[in-house]
């Protein structure tokens, strides 16, 4: 095949409704995906951090937390099955509030979260591996090494990217719960602290529920499930369950994991260590400990990079089929129908603060939370679109339905404003995160305006109709 093969004429995804899907991708490979993205590295961090701010009482926001990422999860099935589309939350706005929402959603739910939260995740990869193997010479070349990779791998389609998923994440999720089950029993190490010390520290009144920021951190990203649809078997009974047992696994995870570290490491050094998963595994596995947590951490990063660069470069694909971004960014590959463009810019968005921050750990912090309120923003708009397409369009076909309509739509707003409002666990940290993600978001703003007034030459605010893109 030759390159002008390749390039020589975008084709447009397959979606659910249609009879050419592959259907390569099953409830399986779906939760995979869910919570190989949602299960990364720096999450494993944050929620150390947070058990270290809250001690035991973190199970609580963590809890709240997951609740929240539920009525996501409902909101996200609505608007996939009912426009199931490649561009997924860009399709779903445009629909729903217009073209500017639209832009906005995208570029900063995904791909300034790529910018930001991919770049933070293959870091400390490169942070940790050096400390784990300081004799090791190249060890900060790793993450570009990662990054390479799983972008040819990407390239050479769905299939491929399935069956690395699945083993990426089954991998990541023993590892994880394999160490806080063993952390809880004490198999390994005695305990240095005991059940009774963790009851006598529960303090819910320590900041515990301003730590909900913090934990909804652990739970964004398992809606990349959603532009993957053309790909699914049965899309509209495996696109929900994959999400919401996702979820679920993920809080139980979690649960272990948080509540395993406190029974070896001493709050304020979950809080201030830069690795504080490494002081973690040290501890309650000895010299053992560093290495399942570097398949813990490398198996997350990896999963985390193959899972948006699956899933980011089909939402840019299908904005390009809608004319909200360059033609160019929805040209497939003529044999695995990879948008190609897409993936490579993914790569490349991603690959740039490496370049700018090099192996600083102490950037990953402002990187993870910026990316976090950029991500929050966008499910806020995602919940509106189910209550404005719910209002506009009370008759149209939903493959399925948000339980209990409008209540986790409501929740779900209001919780993540919350969330942004308390995004920085640290204040000295507030001005520079909100100034990060205000910039980023700011021009990427500009950027949409523009396009929008002279490319496409098209109202801001004014929703397409519905079945123009239900049909597109």
């Amino acid at each position: 095949m030759t390159m002008q093969d390749a390039i020589s004429k975008p084709a447009a995804v397959a979606t659910a409704g249609h009879k050419k899907a592959r259907g390569a991708l099953g409830l399986k490979s779906l939760m995979a995906v869910a919570v190989g993205l949602v299960v990364s590295q720096g999450v494993m961090v944050l929620m150390l951090q947070g058990v270290g701010i809250a001690g035991a009482a973190f199970i609580v926001p963590l809890a709240i937390a997951w609740v929240l990422a539920l009525c996501y999860a409902a909101s996200f099935s609505e608007l996939s099955l009912m426009i199931p589309r490649a561009g997924s939350l860009s399709a779903y706005t445009e629909v729903a509030l217009g073209h500017f929402p639209a832009i906005l959603s995208v570029f900063s739910g995904y791909v300034v979260v790529a910018m930001f939260a991919l770049s933070a995740e293959l870091l400390l990869v490169n942070y940790l591996l050096g400390v784990l193997y300081p004799a090791v010479e190249g060890t900060h070349y790793i993450a570009f090494g990662i990054l390479g990779a799983f972008t040819l791998l990407n390239l050479l389609g769905i299939d491929v990217f399935a069956k690395l998923q699945n083993v990426l994440a089954f991998a990541m999720v023993v590892a994880l719960t394999l160490l806080g089950v063993s952390a809880l029993t004490g198999g390994f190490a005695p305990h240095q602290f005991h059940a009774a010390d963790l009851a006598a520290g529960f303090d819910l009144g320590n900041g515990a529920f301003t730590l909900i920021a913090l934990a909804i951190w652990g739970y964004v990203g398992a809606e990349f499930v959603c532009p993957l649809v053309g790909e699914s078997r049965r899309p509209e009974r495996n696109i929900p369950r994959s999400m919401y047992l996702g979820l679920t696994v993920i809080f139980a995870v979690f649960a272990l994991y948080c509540l395993g570290a406190l029974f070896y490491v001493p709050q304020e050094v979950l809080l201030s260590a830069e690795l504080p998963h490494l002081e973690y595994a040290s501890a309650a596995f000895g010299g053992s400990g560093t290495f399942l947590l570097a398949v813990a951490a490398v198996t997350a990063t990896c999963s985390t990079v193959n899972t948006s660069l699956a899933a980011v470069p089909r939402m840019l694909q299908g904005m390009a089929e809608q004319g909200q971004a360059f033609p160019a960014l929805g040209w497939l590959t003529s044999g695995s129908r990879v948008p190609w463009v897409a993936v490579l810019f993914t790569a490349g968005v991603t690959g740039l603060p490496l370049l700018i921050w090099g192996n600083d750990p102490s950037t990953v912090e402002l990187l993870l939370i910026a990316a976090a309120i950029a991500w929050l923003i966008a499910y806020i708009i995602a919940h509106v679109n189910v209550i404005a397409l719910r209002l506009r369009y009370p008759e149209a076909k939903r493959p399925y339905r948000s339980p209990f309509y409008p209540l986790p739509q409501l929740l779900g707003i209001a919780g993540m404003a919350y969330a942004i409002f308390y995004a920085s666990p640290a204040p000295e940290l507030t001005r520079q995160i909100f100034t990060s993600a205000g910039v980023v978001l700011g021009l990427v703003s500009v950027v949409a305006v523009a396009w929008i007034k002279l490319v496409m030459k098209k109202p801001l605010f004014r929703p397409e109709p519905l079945d123009e893109i239900a049909e597109g």
